[in-house]
């Protein structure tokens, strides 16, 4: 089969591996639009359960994808200047250069054509070339905008501004740090993911980015103001620049995620909220479904869509459910802070809805005890 895969990302690499690993008769040519290195962002997260999939899918390059991650079994919530400790949460991360290096260097070997620099202009005329397109070009995705009306995406624009930053500072397990300034409350979304780096994360609401003057900040304004708000946890050491401007979260749906011989993945196909921390995985797992439909149905482009999408509507449906109402507490998070930081933090690890008692019970017996004592009357068990 003729494969093109536009962009060179997560989804589209990982993709492109597992077919020509599958079938080395496949011809895959990916399609990269920026030069080979240029990648924005500073690392990567993993979480326990997200690696098990790619562990399964292949064991052996798993082993290579992992061989420099830093790991990590827990995570610290930093509220009133307090941290407060969270074990049984288990994180890998790494340099988003990186992961993408290590993907291109195993694609190549195994056969598949990467060509960067190159901007996919008619895609009418390369679907016309090929079996199977795979439109994994992002957020942004040019395909999609291409036949908006064949894939009907919509977008939810959030309110929350965001910067990402890269320090020196090393921290060591995923760490969320919420200080309050004259301005407003300022959130850090921090973890190292190499031995001299971590990224920083700067979320504030756009009330706080307005009394501030961030609205009207440069980049390098916003960088020493971020640092000044955050001084007691960074140290030392300053916040890292690279391309880092205010945005807003974007969240990405699509109604149809295939057209004709065209396939949505990753980042073009759904966006999930970084505070979740799982949209590299979602696009590695959509790699892993595509490839099992074409697994399944070698000579039949549809079929194969079919398979995938049978196998990831529902868990994307749930994550996106999961990504909105951990927007919404971080959005909300000024009723919050009066809460002490034992129960700021257990608030936190419950706001998606997803996580119960128990299951925070059976990660960290410590933490939930230290929580019950402070909240008796939710424990107390009716008399004999």
């Amino acid at each position: 089969m003729k494969i093109a895969v536009i962009g060179a990302g997560p989804a589209g690499l990982y993709f492109s591996l597992l077919a020509k690993k599958q079938d080395p008769a496949h011809e895959i040519r990916v399609y990269e639009q920026n030069p080979r290195g240029a990648t924005y962002g500073w690392g990567v997260v993993f979480s326990d359960v997200g690696l098990a999939f790619l562990r399964e899918a292949d064991p052996d390059f798993f082993a290579t994808f992992v061989a420099h991650h830093e790991r990590c079994d827990y995570m610290q919530i930093i509220h009133q200047g307090t941290s407060v400790q969270v074990h049984g949460n288990h994180f890998s991360r790494t340099a988003r250069l990186d992961m993408l290096d290590v993907l291109e260097q195993a694609c190549l070997q195994a056969g598949v054509h990467i060509e960067h620099n190159c901007r996919i202009d008619n895609i009418e005329q390369l679907a016309a070339e090929a079996d199977m397109v795979v439109a994994a070009d992002g957020s942004n995705s040019a395909v999609r905008k291409q036949f908006a009306d064949q894939f009907c995406p919509s977008f939810e624009r959030r309110r929350n501004k965001f910067a990402w930053y890269g320090t020196h500072q090393r921290f060591h397990p995923v760490s969320l740090i919420f200080r309050e300034t004259e301005s407003g409350i300022f959130i850090a979304h921090s973890y190292q993911y190499s031995a001299t780096l971590s990224t920083f994360l700067v979320e504030v609401d756009p009330d706080t980015w307005h009394r501030a003057g961030l609205d009207v900040a440069s980049e390098e304004q916003s960088r020493r103001y971020c640092a000044e708000v955050f001084r007691a946890d960074l140290g030392a050491n300053e916040l890292l620049t690279n391309r880092s401007l205010w945005f807003e979260a974007n969240i990405v749906r699509n109604e149809n995620w295939s057209y004709r011989n065209i396939v949505l993945l990753g980042d073009a196909l759904r966006t999930v909220h970084f505070s979740l921390g799982s949209g590299t995985r979602m696009a590695m797992q959509d790699a892993i479904a595509l490839n099992e439909g074409l697994r399944q149905y070698p000579g039949d482009v549809q079929a194969a869509f079919g398979v995938f999408e049978s196998r990831r509507r529902q868990a994307s449906s749930n994550f996106q459910h999961a990504a909105t109402r951990s927007l919404d507490w971080y959005e909300n998070v000024a009723d919050k802070m009066h809460l002490d930081p034992v129960s700021f933090a257990y608030d936190y690890m419950r706001r998606t809805g997803q996580v119960s008692h128990e299951d925070l019970r059976q990660r960290d017996p410590g933490f939930t005890a230290a929580y019950e004592i402070r909240h008796p009357a939710q424990f107390s068990t009716v008399g004999t």
